[in-house]
């Protein structure tokens, strides 16, 4: 039966749940900026419905979600450097 587990990992190994754990943090992160990107997008068109200026605040608000998202993934980032 040795040879039907070839290549395959157990579950049980530390390493897989390591990296399947840096997965799903990835995809968190990226539904994350999904999901902020959309949401201040929105607020943004809802402003400049009610001021009566086209894309301006839809678009900086966009840009906001998106540099913010980016501080947030350096940062911790940064901080998992140094635990390591």
């Amino acid at each position: 039966m040795k040879g039907y587990q070839i290549g395959r990992k157990s579950k049980e190994d530390p390493d897989y749940a390591r990296k399947f754990g840096r997965i799903l943090m990835l995809s968190a992160w990226g539904l994350a900026m999904v999901l902020s990107s959309f949401l201040f997008l929105y607020i943004g068109y809802l402003v400049d419905e009610l001021l009566g200026t086209t894309p301006n605040f839809m678009l900086c608000s966009f840009f906001l979600a998106i540099g913010l998202c980016m501080w947030r993934i350096y940062k911790e980032a940064k901080d998992k450097g140094k635990n390591l």
